[in-house]
């Protein structure tokens, strides 16, 4: 249990300081940008989301790839490749250089690959704690960049943001080295962690998963088009100094967490998933059809944007679960990762297809469009099928007696899905944590 501790503490601590390293250039890259030869909101836009395209051209192939050389070859070379991407975006004199430093830091794709390697050292029992932590790392992450991004710009503009990014790689590539354990084998996958190539097709024509793909593809797309326009109003409108932005996000991300996680915890206990999921949607939709309307200063923008953190976290922290309970038994490492790349797909659309609207048509222009596609993600949700609040579990069975594993798991109470891989010698379950007596299965296991 103490090796699982480290190696889940280790790899969360990393994956905090890789997102840390993308995030904290979101509240200002806009501000210091704009002064680079060829900056226009159209090329700061794709500065600011090309990273997302990169990200999900390489993520599940540097995932399966990891599966025959191993993952710290992976991860390492690929926080050594954001890591140089840092330092071009740093130096970059032009916003053009910006582009492909930014791009070049996307490249280093080892979300999948860090997930694969939780599986690696956790056991099945500890397997769903487990992806808790890191998905806790990564909100915690995003809070923490809105603070240090604009601090730690105020000490020398966006250079040294990147500066400090690359810096944060080369930690990781320590923490990879010397703190997290070696995996016990190479080619060793779990498809609850893990994209299955052959399962892929399966997952992009399931109508209910694919509703969450368009979810967390707008949401980001949402996400980054806003960050084109709300650090020039903090700056020009509300008139506090750049290097306090801070002291803006603070408070709202605070106020956002606290509203949240009870949120959040209610929906998980009383089973209303979808009902919370889908206000926060119409929250979105208000706030961003709001922006586009009002003048944007004083204390209606202020309320505005909290409502939009508030929307922002209670959707980021319902979709993953949504995809867990919704995906097939078995391939919900294959829906996690169609879903991850479809969210930095989302990030690069809303970056560059959100900065030419702001060309066109200016900040309302921009809030306008969001309302639009905040709606039509709203109208998508709406016929999503009420989840069951299933849980999804996998244990190791011996081979001969696998199958037949299966077929008696289906027959407990409980037990809703059952899948025998045999390549894998696991049994993968979905199940309904209020009806299943855990003893019978573990009596059921353990005679075979």
């Amino acid at each position: 249990m103490a090796s699982e501790v480290r190696a889940v503490s280790s790899l969360a601590l990393l994956y905090a300081f890789r997102m840390l390293g993308l995030f904290m250039v979101l509240p200002i890259l806009v501000l210091y940008a704009g002064d680079y030869p060829g900056a226009t909101p159209f090329t700061l836009g794709l500065a600011l989301g090309i990273y997302g395209l990169t990200q999900a051209v390489f993520q599940i192939p540097l995932g399966l790839l990891s599966d025959f050389i191993g993952r710290k070859p992976v991860i390492i070379a690929g926080l050594l490749v954001f890591c140089a991407g840092s330092v071009l975006a740093g130096t970059a004199e032009s916003v053009e250089w910006l582009i492909i430093g930014r791009a070049l830091q996307g490249s280093g794709a080892i979300a999948s690959t860090i997930m694969a390697m939780v599986a690696d050292l956790t056991s099945e029992q500890n397997r769903t704690k487990a992806m808790a932590a890191i998905g806790a790392s990564i909100g915690l992450s995003f809070s923490l960049a809105m603070i240090l991004g604009p601090t730690v710009g105020a000490f020398g503009g966006l250079s040294v943001v990147f500066y400090f990014s690359a810096v944060l790689a080369l930690i990781g590539v320590c923490i990879v080295i010397f703190l997290v354990p070696r995996p016990p084998q190479v080619g060793h996958s779990h498809r609850d962690s893990g994209a299955v190539p052959e399962l892929i097709m399966q997952t992009l024509k399931n109508t209910e998963l694919l509703r969450l793909n368009f979810g967390i593809f707008t949401l980001h797309a949402l996400l980054m088009a806003c960050f084109l326009a709300i650090p020039v109003v903090v700056e020009s409108s509300l008139g506090i100094p750049r290097g306090k932005h801070w002291q803006v996000y603070l408070p709202m991300l605070a106020i956002a967490l606290g509203v949240v996680l009870p949120l959040i915890m209610v929906a998980e206990r009383n089973r209303k998933l979808k009902p919370v999921f889908l206000f926060a949607i119409a929250v979105l939709v208000v706030s961003q059809a709001s922006l586009a309307v009002i003048p944007l200063a004083g204390w209606p923008f202020l309320l505005l944007m909290l409502l939009f953190f508030v929307a922002f976290n209670l959707l980021e922290a319902c979709l993953p679960s949504l995809v867990s309970k919704l995906a097939p038994v078995g391939a919900k490492g294959t829906a996690m990762g169609v879903y991850s790349t479809s969210q930095f797909l989302g990030a690069f659309i809303g970056g560059s297809v959100g900065g030419y609207i702001f060309t066109l048509w200016g900040m309302d222009g921009l809030f306008a469009a969001g309302a639009l596609c905040a709606t039509a993600w709203l109208a998508v949700a709406a016929f999503m099928r009420t989840p069951r609040h299933l849980s999804s579990m996998c244990m190791g069975v011996q081979r001969e007696s696998g199958a037949q594993c299966a077929i008696d798991a289906l027959t407990l109470p409980g037990v809703v899905e059952a899948l025998w891989v045999e390549q894998e010698g696991l049994l993968y379950l979905k199940v309904d944590n209020r009806e299943l007596d855990k003893s019978q299965l573990d009596d059921l296991i353990a005679a075979q």
